[in-house]
């Protein structure tokens, strides 16, 4: 599954839990109401992806990415990107037919 990117450093994960005055605790138990599985994503977790310091992190799986969003009822574009495509052309294996 691809690893979502979060926009400008969680800037707009900061400005809308702002907005909607929520800290991270409120926003975790958001994400328990929508998770169908009733986990959510952890504070820690929030924290991470709106954080600015060595902790911050800027990758997290889409499924992480859709509970947060689905929190926040917000559209997941405006919060998080895809990666951009890989162009690594690089051959990790021999082929057989390749004998020493």
């Amino acid at each position: 599954m691809p690893k979502l990117l979060r926009k400008s450093e969680g800037q707009p994960l900061r400005d809308e839990m702002k907005r909607q005055k929520l800290t991270l605790d409120e926003l975790a138990e958001k994400t328990k109401t929508v998770d169908p599985e009733g986990r959510g994503v952890s504070p820690a977790t929030i924290g991470r992806l709106t954080g600015r310091g060595r902790t911050a992190r800027d990758r997290c799986e889409l499924h992480t990415a859709w509970l947060i969003t689905e929190g926040l009822d917000a559209r997941m574009h405006r919060l998080f990107r895809m990666p951009s495509h890989s162009t690594a052309t690089v051959e990790r294996s021999r082929p057989d037919a390749e004998e020493e």
